[in-house]
């Protein structure tokens, strides 16, 4: 039987049905620490299909998708680049594997962060949620940033704001409780990813 590896924004439900997590970052890391040869990924078919491409193990991949990354096309990159020829494409695992092939390096939101910093570039195209541009820029004032699409915005990260959080912590309000059932085995599928090291 196929182990389950589920990406860590998945529900608690979820993971409690996975045998452990990951990350955009990792997810090449978790597959290669689990003994089987064959691998089950959820749920997100591109980052999968690109985990498949880093590994010897099979992948099979859930199809499902970030609608956000899997807009993007590869005319989309193509109009980037005829627009910023001196910049390099950066592109988050999630994007079409046909985006990938046409990226300059293919990481996630933190290698972004860490490639643009330490890279003697000066000018990028951003493959992944506009809410990253802020950093990215904050990080490196002397360079220059382009959103990959201007709409690739997520409601769903936008939902929690510093306000909400603020708010719950001082007044104690909107607390989440998992039924033991789901917790323990969600937070033993999240434990297993922490422990690799």
């Amino acid at each position: 039987m196929a182990p389950v590896v589920a990406y860590v924004n998945t529900t608690a439900e979820v993971k409690a049905e996975s045998d452990i997590c990951c990350t955009s970052a990792n997810v090449v890391k978790v597959i290669e620490s689990l003994p089987s040869e064959r691998i089950i990924c959820v749920p997100d078919r591109n980052l999968s299909m690109w985990a498949q491409k880093n590994t010897k193990k099979q992948v099979i991949a859930w199809d499902g998708f970030c609608h956000v990354h899997d807009r993007i096309t590869r005319e989309d990159v193509l109009k980037a680049k005829k627009q910023h020829p001196h910049a390099l494409l950066m592109a988050h695992p999630e994007c079409r594997p046909e985006v990938l092939e046409l990226a300059n390096h293919v990481t996630s939101t933190s290698g972004m962060l860490r490639f643009a910093k330490a890279s003697d570039e000066e000018e990028f195209i951003v493959g992944t949620e506009l809410g990253l541009m802020h950093r990215l820029k904050k990080d490196n004032p002397r360079k220059l940033f382009h959103p990959l699409r201007k709409d690739m915005i997520c409601p769903n990260m936008k939902k929690t704001t510093l306000g909400s959080v603020a708010r719950a912590l001082t007044g104690m309000t909107h607390r989440i409780k998992v039924p033991e059932e789901i917790r323990i085995p969600a937070k033993r599928a999240l434990d297993r990813m922490l422990a690799i090291k």
